[in-house]
């Protein structure tokens, strides 16, 4: 038999999400590990979906997405962040925001370019940069804080640095980027050529009176970003798979020539039932107060037991500290809670490229109350 070539990525597995996900569903467990909300969204944007179908929209839609939804996105980043993007130019409807972080990567990072992340990292950065012959350089952000520590940020800085991604609010420490945090970014990009893929498909899931400070905010990172959202987070539709990416002009022409070859456009009638449901923003205003209604509720289950009870400035992930319970590492960890007590969730050191062990786990509490309630109950009794 003929030794057939191993593919770019032969090295990488099946995600975290997906191997915990599989253990609940063996051992019957409450799934608090995978990232998705398990009730209904707003009938009213399920009314739009069918009426754009059954009106026949149902062909290829545009490159760049339908105008409409382009129109309301500009809106809204503008309302909500006092930034311009061009509906027609600057904005492209994507198969997603993982897809638009592939599609960016794709477009811009050439071989041996250097890429900075942010450990814990959501786990498409690394092996998408790799893929197109990048080098990840990785500040690890530590437990409990997950602060950064920019003076070891600009000692990456080299003169092959291409891009910095960020992602804000974080998955899965929950912190959200601050002022401070900002402007000195600003400094660090001052007077060079360094892109900016800025992952903000959590913006809307920031709790406790905080402002989400978008990339688009500030003018000196905005001509050098490219922002990315999801609907998916937005609405409790990820299985849509529906996001957008912004950036100015130059840099929205570069992407969409990657864009092109690789899912082209996205699914019609959802695009135009999106366009919709956004003309009233109070659909998506009140997404922090709804899941902040949710963190505090398992927070406060919580706080009897063993667990420590890490800071959730923004997304709908609680990271919990079990160093009182178990010395054991975080997989293992993470692999008996869900066999043994029923509730799965997701370990840090998955997020870290060399594993590294703080005794953390992710829970995702983007669940109906009686979900929630039952995993309160279970984690109780440990």
């Amino acid at each position: 038999m003929i030794q057939l070539p191993l593919s770019k990525l032969s090295n990488v597995g099946t995600t975290i999400f997906s191997q915990m996900t599989q253990l609940a569903n063996e051992n019957e467990a409450i799934n608090l590990s995978q990232g998705f909300p398990d009730f209904m969204p707003d009938s009213e944007l399920l009314d739009h979906v069918t009426h754009f179908i059954q009106k026949g929209f149902n062909q290829y839609a545009p490159l760049g997405g339908m105008m409409p939804l382009k129109e309301e996105i500009a809106t809204k980043i503008e309302n909500s962040h006092q930034a311009v993007y061009h509906p027609d130019s600057e904005i492209t409807v994507t198969a997603g925001g993982t897809q638009a972080i592939f599609t960016a990567i794709a477009a811009f990072v050439k071989k041996d370019d250097e890429v900075i992340i942010f450990e814990p990292a959501y786990d498409c950065y690394e092996p998408t940069v790799e893929l197109f012959g990048g080098i990840v350089k990785r500040f690890e952000m530590k437990a409990p804080d997950y602060e950064i520590d920019w003076s070891m940020v600009k000692d990456l800085v080299s003169d092959k640095t291409k891009m910095i991604i960020l992602n804000n609010p974080n998955n899965p420490s929950g912190k959200i980027l601050k002022e401070n945090d900002l402007q000195e970014l600003i400094k660090l990009v001052k007077d060079t050529s360094i892109l900016i893929l800025s992952d903000e498909v959590y913006e809307n899931i920031v709790f406790d009176g905080n402002k989400h400070l978008s990339i688009c905010r500030y003018p000196e990172l905005k001509e050098r970003s490219l922002l990315v959202a999801s609907f998916g987070k937005l609405f409790h539709v990820t299985g849509w798979k529906t996001g957008y990416c912004a950036a100015p002009k130059n840099l929205t022409e570069e992407f969409r020539k990657v864009h092109q070859f690789n899912v082209f456009c996205v699914n019609t009638p959802i695009q135009l039932a999106l366009a919709e449901y956004m003309k009233n923003d109070e659909h998506y205003n009140h997404l922090n107060t709804f899941f902040q209604e949710k963190r505090d509720f398992l927070r406060k289950g919580l706080e009897g037991t063993s667990f420590g009870l890490l800071d959730c400035e923004g997304t709908y992930f609680q990271a919990l500290s079990y160093d009182k319970i178990s010395d054991k590492n975080d997989f293992d960890f993470a692999s008996e809670l869900t066999i043994n007590h029923k509730v799965a969730s997701v370990p840090f050191s998955s997020f870290y490229k060399n594993k590294r062990n703080d005794h953390v786990i992710r829970l995702c509490f983007a669940k109906k109350q009686e979900t929630l309630e039952r995993a309160i109950e279970n984690l109780s009794k440990l």
